[in-house]
């Protein structure tokens, strides 16, 4: 299939492009940072403890790399994209899909996304932490990317002619977005396509609808969450609020190809949800890290139920393996993605950022999330021909329907 054949070419060709990189600093760690450090691009850390800037050795091979190119190289590039390039080069060389180098331009439309309103063109993406590749997850229903014909399950190859394979996919998501009104080339794999399909889109401004919700029948409130961004928390609490003034009586919360995103935000939600008690816990390399708890202010007195898929990941992951943990309330689904590690960026002192993963996350009972998943209490596979539908019709969802059924109101 000469779909195949190309991503297939396309992976290798960014595996050996990482390989490169690797032999090139593979002498190099970045070294533990706590939280009061001030940093700036010259604090790298070499494995034995020194300034990368001190060791001669590099220094020198550095200058020599340098010679060479201003000498040789058929190819001329700004000398600023070879000092980024380095940046890049040391954090990639942590071989962690989830840790990046963030330019001052990345970085700045990366915490953009976060706020709830940027210029894109509105679709969720995943990627595989093994191989790397970026996956839609959805297409905001009436954004551009929706409207341009992207689906959910395309895989994603290059953004205007940059192919992405390993690519962070926060970093990918800066590339994405950009002016209002410009365009942006997306090319997609897609299953049952015998070759790539291209897209070009149109930037908008997109208010990411991270909760919505609506009343179902027999007084079953449904809230759909498909970010945990810092709009979310007030997002969903409000959207509680008003189901509970309707004279709700049960609750469906709907995470399915939901990839998670910040983890305050999360442990937030779960708080006003659960009753007192444990909500999750991290580790750091050295054994240290955080316990999050919820208080006995606010809890859910009705019975509710949880959605997840394979598409369910990180913060999401935390809410179903918290909500499992409790037992007050029933996870319903597919197993979930096993993204269970938390990233922190660090800001550097010129507009600049490196995300680093710190620690991994643990239910409760002590169940590990990374590379395992939530499996669910009660195990629902969505029909195959609804799989890429990004509006499935309430009678025909299977996993919703589940959902409601265990809330056992009737």
């Amino acid at each position: 299939m000469n779909q195949n054949k190309g991503y297939l070419k396309g992976l290798a060709t960014g595996v050996l492009v990482t390989a490169i990189a690797f032999s090139l600093i593979f002498a190099f760690r970045i070294a533990d940072i706590n939280s009061g450090t001030s940093l700036d691009q010259s604090s790298s850390i070499s494995s034995n403890g020194t300034n990368i800037a001190d060791d001669n050795t590099v220094m020198t091979k550095i200058g020599v790399i340098s010679k060479l190119i201003d000498t040789y190289s058929l190819n001329t590039v700004d000398e600023s994209y070879l000092v980024e390039g380095m940046f890049r080069g040391i954090v990639g060389g942590l071989g962690d899909v989830y840790s990046t180098y963030f330019t001052k331009e990345e970085y700045a439309a990366m915490m953009e996304s976060t706020s709830g309103k940027y210029y894109g063109i509105g679709v969720l993406i995943s990627q595989d932490p093994e191989t790397g590749i970026i996956s839609v997850v959805k297409p905001f229903p009436n954004g551009p990317g929706y409207e341009a014909g992207i689906l959910p399950g395309d895989i994603l190859y290059s953004v205007d002619g940059v192919e992405v394979t390993g690519i962070d996919s926060s970093k990918v998501v800066s590339w994405i977005k950009g002016i209002e009104g410009s365009t942006v080339k997306i090319k997609v794999a897609r299953d049952g396509e015998s070759d790539y399909l291209e897209f070009e889109v149109e930037r908008r401004q997109i208010e990411v609808p991270t909760v919505e919700y609506r009343m179902l029948e027999d007084k079953v409130g449904y809230i759909i969450v498909s970010e945990f961004d810092e709009v979310t928390a007030d997002q969903f609490i409000a959207a509680i609020d008003d189901l509970n003034g309707q004279g709700m009586k049960g609750l469906v919360i709907d995470l399915r190809g939901n990839p998670g995103g910040l983890f305050s935000i999360v442990v937030e939600m779960l708080d006003y949800i659960l009753p007192e008690g444990l909500i999750v816990y991290t580790e750091d390399r050295n054994g240290d890290g955080e316990r999050m708890y919820s208080d006995d202010k606010n809890k859910l007195e009705i019975p509710y139920s949880v959605i997840i898929n394979g598409s369910s990941a990180s913060a999401s992951e935390i809410f179903a393996g918290a909500v499992k943990d409790f037992g007050i309330g029933t996870v319903v689904g597919t197993t979930s993605y096993g993204k269970g590690v938390v990233q922190r960026i660090f800001p550097l002192t010129d507009g600049s950022a490196v995300k680093l993963t710190i620690s991994k996350y643990f239910t409760a009972k002590g169940n590990e999330i990374d590379q395992v998943g939530i499996e669910p209490d009660v195990i629902v596979e969505l029909p195959e021909e609804l799989r890429n539908q990004v509006v499935i019709e309430e009678s025909k969802d299977t996993q919703l329907q589940k959902a409601i059924e265990v809330l056992e109101l009737k």
